[in-house]
């Protein structure tokens, strides 16, 4: 089986958190790293989150804590939609038992895409803080990066769509900024397909919960994760959406873009041109039944698991 190596740059987050319970498992994933960020909370909240997921399904791999501010300075969480803690309506508690390694981030990213070269993808589930910081620090980096998929953006442009503006992006546009101009091959999954596409609908959530003790553990997250702003009860699957493009590649319908960032008037804005020499491949699709069935089948695959 063909394993993708991969480096997770992650802000946990109920989304990131329910993307990380699957992506840990999945047998096509060999996970070299995973980076903490500042975004959905702050950085020791996102580490504490991470490090909690590693004890409660009694997995090892390397963390590293990134920066506590992003390169365009101090910016808003999104504990209003995440909880205080960010986990939704499950309380982790405040001690981890696995802990980050006792080095720089930025260095030991360097350190495993160096010892990788080309066969990395980084899966950015949260600001491009760190990112920006390993481009700024090693240039030599953008050679050696395989590809970067990243979730935010929006194709739209249009003032008063909800996804006009991403949190991932308008949270550290320098950051941003940084990654788009670095000649990377880049994949945006925008902040639309999660919510719009793939969101997971009320009676899917519940066979979630129904499924096994797994199921139960992303409800208790999801119960206080409801989207808003639509006129049903549905939950966003963003950064699934982003680890999945990865993985089943076939799930989604894609085009070429070139991307242009708005730093000034509406901070984080993304201008999308779509056109068939464009330097980003966005994701335009995703065929919902097969996302939904994956997904499932997903979770089913934990009928055996028990916590301890």
């Amino acid at each position: 089986m063909k394993k993708y190596k991969v480096i997770i740059d992650t802000d946990p987050g109920v989304d990131d958190s329910a993307a990380l319970v699957l992506a840990l498992f999945d047998k096509k994933l060999d996970i070299k790293l995973i980076s903490t960020a500042k975004g959905n909370v702050d950085i020791d909240k996102a580490t504490r989150n991470l490090l909690h997921l590693l004890d409660k399904f009694k997995i090892d791999i390397p963390v590293v804590k990134g920066l506590s501010v992003g390169l365009s300075g101090k910016s808003r969480t999104a504990e209003f939609m995440h909880g205080k803690e960010g986990m939704g309506g499950y309380n982790p508690p405040h001690k981890t038992f696995h802990k980050v390694l006792p080095v720089d981030a930025i260095d030991k990213m360097y350190e495993v895409i160096k010892q990788n070269k080309h066969e990395i993808s980084i899966l950015v589930y949260s600001p491009h803080t760190n990112i920006g910081a390993l481009i700024q620090k090693y240039p030599d980096v953008t050679k050696m990066i395989k590809q970067i998929i990243f979730m935010g953006g929006s194709p739209y442009g249009v003032k008063g769509f909800p996804d006009h503006i991403s949190f991932n992006i308008s949270s550290d546009v320098k950051a941003f900024k940084i990654v788009l101009d670095s000649k990377i091959p880049l994949i945006m999954i925008p902040s639309d397909m999660g919510r719009r596409k793939a969101h997971l609908d009320e009676q899917t959530v519940y066979k979630i919960k129904d499924a096994n003790e797994v199921g139960n553990f992303l409800f208790q997250m999801y119960k206080k994760y409801w989207e808003l702003g639509f006129p049903d009860k549905r939950i966003a699957t963003n950064d699934t959406c982003a680890y999945l493009f990865l993985t089943n590649r076939k799930l989604f319908k894609t085009k070429k873009a070139d991307i242009y960032l708005d730093m000034d008037k509406d901070k984080g804005k993304t201008i999308v041109d779509f056109n068939k020499n464009g330097k980003v491949r966005v994701a335009v699709g995703i065929n919902r039944e097969k996302f939904l069935n994956l997904y499932m089948k997903k979770i089913n695959e934990f009928k055996n698991f028990k916590f301890k």
